[in-house]
């Protein structure tokens, strides 16, 4: 006994669509973005808005997480591939700035008094 998978065709008259193979499967043509991109697109993205944030607050938190983020996000081959690397950046920004603080201060925080 075997299975066969019944083929979906995109017309009535049962004529395969523009662009496929005779006896294509038309379900499994791709559609767009793999989800994989998606959410390395979308890493980048995050490893930006951290990075950027990090130089504010909490760059003792947010400094290592984007960083982390943005290499995930270049592993997995992201089409924002210039967002990760800026979010590199500004995570090893983060860390500077608070290595500044550390040496300047003493401990870690912010001084804006004199």
């Amino acid at each position: 006994m075997t299975l066969t998978t019944p083929i979906r065709r995109s017309g009535a008259d049962g004529a395969t669509p523009a662009g496929t193979a005779p006896g294509a499967d038309v379900a499994t043509a791709p559609k767009g973005p793999s989800r994989s991109t998606r959410d390395a697109d979308g890493l980048a993205v995050a490893s930006f808005v951290l990075g950027l944030v990090g130089m504010l607050v909490m760059n003792i938190l947010l400094g290592p997480a984007a960083i982390v983020m943005a290499i995930l996000a270049l592993v997995r081959s992201t089409s924002r591939r210039g967002r990760a690397l800026l979010g590199l950046a500004l995570g090893i920004a983060d860390l500077v700035v608070l290595a500044f603080l550390v040496a300047g201060n003493g401990f870690v925080a912010w001084n804006f008094g004199g």
